[in-house]
């Protein structure tokens, strides 16, 4: 962490290079590992990497090498997500730049704290189309919360401390800092401390860090609490970001409300306690969206109402009064007008509630009944009787092995869905995937970026074959780094969830989806990357030890199961449609038996 205002940096005074500068406010930073990979305008900084570990006496910074720099960016927010620390990708001009793109908006879209260290050309060549030159502050604004252009050699070392400031506080997200190559040659007094004079920020910052839930407030919201009858908590992953996750379940069990939760949101809510109904929107419960329409009072949490979830807006929670807690005054209002709101830290305000409800009673037997009715008679199933492996069951197994308990990453896609629906979470931190963006390939660096987060935790990357071709390299570093991530591959021979909609909304043409003809074989490419275990499944009676053992196996694992090219996601709010209109396919039970119902009206019945 940066040093303290009254002590002094043990460093300060000495004369150092600007690469050298960044390595030694990366260390104050807390920053143990670095993902990148090298080339001509950062290699001075790659140097400074080298001589510090090599003088640094037992403090080394981890260095770890992908197979291209979409993989560093992704592993970066992978170690943040399972840390709650600052992810670090340092990489190249140009195209080492670019290639960071899609994980720098990744993590603005997932609110990830994350630092992209990017070398460019020589100040005198900016702007000439050098050689590996790319206008990285034009094309970053749009995709990072913070983007810095270190023309100023002197202004070094207090960017990189600032921009690890500005990633991990107020709204977390990524900030990235482009270091022309002779500011890191550059030599100068290294200062020890300062920041750079954003006062705007600080000033916004300071009021967020300042702002508490008032007893005005408090009283106002108990008022519709003690109102309702049908309240519940719509949990987002702002509660994991605010480390609120105690203080989120604290709430739901001392006034008893249900809690549903969004992609991100998933670990906030202990998936096996009775209040939980898990995920809500698209793709998520019919009891968890059969919940939504029923409510009269819907808090939410550190949750943004996207269009994943609220759908259409104005049938959204359609008859209840809105509650919304967030730290960006920006959400409140957004999407859904709001009944009462507080901007500021999710920690904090549940705090302050718990504590000003301390004396408050309430009774929700009969809607808590009425919950519990939903989750049994809406209960997630599937095809049983199928011939071929389904991929729920596949998750079911899993889940039965590792109870809630392991850290699982996914790529995107139907993969995603199913374990999302299917796999237990029983804390924070333990599920990542790209929520917002949804991008394919980010299940395998995630997950080896969480591992080295997470050394000792069982790290799964549940993967879809369309999806973890796109950073498949990435295997290999698995192998080289002796990172023991279990890759549990799905492969239905397609984009599954092009498929889905292709089947549901194009007449079931798979224009560019099917991949039946494609020759990889996944566990050959494991083996000849490294992986001692790797493994293919397509007969459900080898379905249960292959998972056994390849979950306790000690090193990398490889697992590839052929399942159903046809089992669809459910239930699905399709586009346009209401939760009302929600398909709950031919194996779980809608409110009328078929595929869809409107809510019902029971506001007599509580």
């Amino acid at each position: 962490m940066s040093k303290g205002k009254n002590t002094k940096h043990p460093r300060a005074g000495q004369e150092m290079t600007g690469a050298e500068m960044m390595i030694q406010v990366i260390h104050d930073e807390g920053v143990d590992t670095i993902f990148g990979y090298s080339g001509g305008a950062i290699l001075p900084t790659y140097d400074a990497v080298f001589q510090w570990n090599d003088e640094c006496k037992g403090q080394p910074v981890n260095l770890v090498v992908p197979a291209n720099e979409q993989g560093a960016g992704f592993m970066a927010a992978g170690y943040a997500r399972v840390t709650g620390k600052v992810g670090l990708a340092l990489v190249t001009s140009g195209p080492g730049a670019t290639n960071t793109v899609t994980p720098v908006r990744d993590a603005m879209a997932d609110s990830v704290p994350i630092v992209v260290i990017c070398g460019q050309v020589a100040r005198t060549a900016v702007g000439s189309d050098a050689f590996q030159e790319a206008p990285v502050f034009n094309i970053m604004s749009a995709c990072a919360k913070h983007v810095f252009l270190v023309k100023d050699e002197s202004e070094l070392e207090a960017t990189v401390r600032t921009a690890f400031h500005i990633a991990r506080s107020g709204r977390p997200g990524p900030v990235v800092i482009d270091v022309p190559k002779d500011v890191q040659n550059h030599v100068g007094i290294f200062r020890g401390e300062g920041l750079i004079p954003l006062r705007g920020y600080y000033r916004r910052l300071e009021t967020l860090q300042e702002s508490r839930v008032s007893k005005a407030q408090s009283k106002r919201f108990f008022q519709m609490l003690k109102a309702a009858k049908r309240p519940l908590l719509y949990v987002g992953g702002g509660v994991i970001n605010s480390n609120a996750g105690d203080e989120l379940r604290e709430f739901a069990r001392t006034f008893q409300i249900p809690v549903v939760t969004t992609l991100t949101g998933i670990g906030a809510m202990d998936t096996t306690d009775p209040l939980c109904l898990h995920m809500l929107g698209m793709h998520g419960t019919a009891y968890a969206n059969y919940a939504v329409d029923d409510c009269d009072l819907l808090i939410s949490v550190g949750a943004r109402f996207d269009d994943r979830v609220a759908g259409v807006p104005d049938q959204f929670a359609a008859n209840a009064k809105i509650a919304h807690i967030d730290i960006d005054g920006a959400e409140i209002g957004k999407v859904k007008a709001v009944d009462w709101h507080h901007v500021g830290d999710a920690k904090a305000a549940l705090t302050d509630l718990l504590e000003a409800g301390k004396n408050i009673e309430t009774n929700h037997a009969a809607w808590l009944k009425h919950v519990a009715k939903l989750k049994m008679d809406h209960a997630q199933d599937f095809n049983r009787d199928a011939e071929l492996i389904q991929p729920q069951e596949v998750l079911e197994e899993l889940n039965r092995i590792t109870q809630g308990d392991a850290i699982i990453t996914t790529g995107v896609g139907q993969h995603q869905m199913f374990a999302a629906q299917h796999l237990d979470f029983k804390r924070p931190r333990t599920w990542l995937t790209s929520g917002s963006m949804g991008t394919m390939g980010y299940g395998l660096p995630s997950a080896i970026g969480a591992q080295i987060g997470a050394p000792g935790k069982l790290v799964i990357d549940v993967d879809g074959d369309g999806s973890i071709r796109m950073n498949l390299g990435e295997l290999e570093t698995c192998t080289t780094y002796g990172v023991p991530v279990k890759v549990l591959l799905l492969n239905n021979l397609g984009d599954g969830m092009v498929v889905q909609w292709q089947s549901k909304y194009f007449g079931s043409r798979f224009s560019g989806s099917d991949k039946s003809l494609r020759k990889k074989d996944f566990v050959m490419a494991a083996k000849a990357d490294g992986f001692e275990f790797a493994r293919r499944v397509e007969e459900r009676e080898d379905l249960s030890e292959a998972l056994k053992a390849f979950v306790s196996f000690e090193g990398p694992a490889f697992l590839e199961v052929r399942v159903d090219k046809f089992a669809f996601v459910y239930p699905m709010v399709g586009p346009g449609q209401s939760y009302a209109e929600m398909q709950t396919g031919p194996h779980i039970s809608s409110r009328d038996g078929g595929d869809s119902e409107a809510a019902l009206d029971i506001s007599d019945a509580f």
